[in-house]
């Protein structure tokens, strides 16, 4: 999708460079602002063009052109089906993922994956998208997922992820209930030897940290609230089966049917970021589903 952004230059800003707002302020790679310095819109201060060399002024407008991009997508089939989208503008949509899809294509999964139901809708409406989402969820995992529109807003989330803004916070049911009742798991994770796709806490593996803290306590079950600090593959569900409490009905690091779930039950449940484009904080939040609720209400 085509994106236009203007922006106006604070007085903080007074001095710097196009390129150093372009860098830092938008998170635009090299070879974005290479593409973008040869277009006749491309960058634009008060309207004339510019090279990234100029040095800004309080009150100056900065505009930017991103490029429409035809590729990326174009080997997903447009699906039509249901989508929960919670918030959208002009940089990225935020998505509240019902549990048993899939993100993005896989085997078995060629067209009913979230991203094919994403080409599909925008397809419908005249629009091409690539599909960017802002992290991953687990096929099993349900709730809430930022897409990006655009590399810019995509490059944005990442820095955001990498310094910490974009915050990620989880609800699970696991079995017993953890002691003590609120603390972190810093503890690494790796491959699971001879196994492509379990991972486990090993001494060699990569940094992963998850802050956890029970919100209801149960004999046989409970319901905890988890912050993620890194993003391992199947991060939540290694750390709780490494503190002796799996996730209720995780069939690879717990009890397949336990509780009566029929899948891992997690949910993404709330994410805090700022707007790509504006900085604006934002913060949105989806309820848990129905498996999940109805299991917790027995608590």
């Amino acid at each position: 999708m085509e994106r236009k952004i203007r922006y106006t230059i604070t007085k903080q800003e007074t001095g710097m460079l196009v390129k150093d707002i372009l860098h830092r302020r938008f998170s635009l790679s090299a070879r974005q602002i290479s593409r973008m310095k040869f277009r006749p819109d491309g960058i634009l201060v008060n309207g004339a063009h510019v090279t990234v060399r100029h040095v800004l002024a309080e009150g100056e407008v900065l505009e930017l052109s991103l490029e429409d991009e035809k590729k990326g997508s174009d080997h997903l089939v447009p699906t039509e089906g249901s989508l929960d989208i919670c918030y959208e503008d002009e940089d990225m949509l935020v998505v509240n993922k019902p549990s048993g899809l899939v993100v993005h294509p896989s085997h078995g999964h060629y067209s009913d994956s979230l991203a094919n139901l994403l080409v599909g809708h925008y397809a419908a409406l005249g629009k091409h998208l690539v599909v960017r989402p802002a992290g991953r969820l687990d096929k099993d995992t349900s709730g809430l997922l930022i897409i990006s529109k655009h590399a810019a807003a995509a490059a944005s989330f990442d820095r955001q992820r990498r310094s910490g803004e974009l915050e990620r916070i989880y609800l699970a049911l696991v079995e017993g209930c953890p002691e003590p009742a609120k603390g972190t798991v810093s503890a690494p994770i790796g491959r699971k030897e001879d196994s492509i796709l379990l991972r486990c806490v090993r001494p060699d593996g990569d940094p992963a940290v998850t802050d956890y803290e029970v919100i209801k306590k149960g004999t046989d079950f409970s319901l905890v609230r988890l912050r993620l600090h890194t993003g391992r593959t199947h991060q939540i569900r290694v750390h709780m089966a490494w503190l002796g409490h799996p996730l209720l009905g995780d069939p690879l690091y717990g009890t397949e049917g336990s509780g009566g779930l029929r899948r891992a039950a997690l949910h993404s449940a709330q994410i805090a970021c700022r707007q790509p484009v504006t900085g604006e904080p934002l913060r949105f939040m989806a309820e848990l589903p129905s498996d999940m609720a109805d299991a917790a209400a027995r608590i």
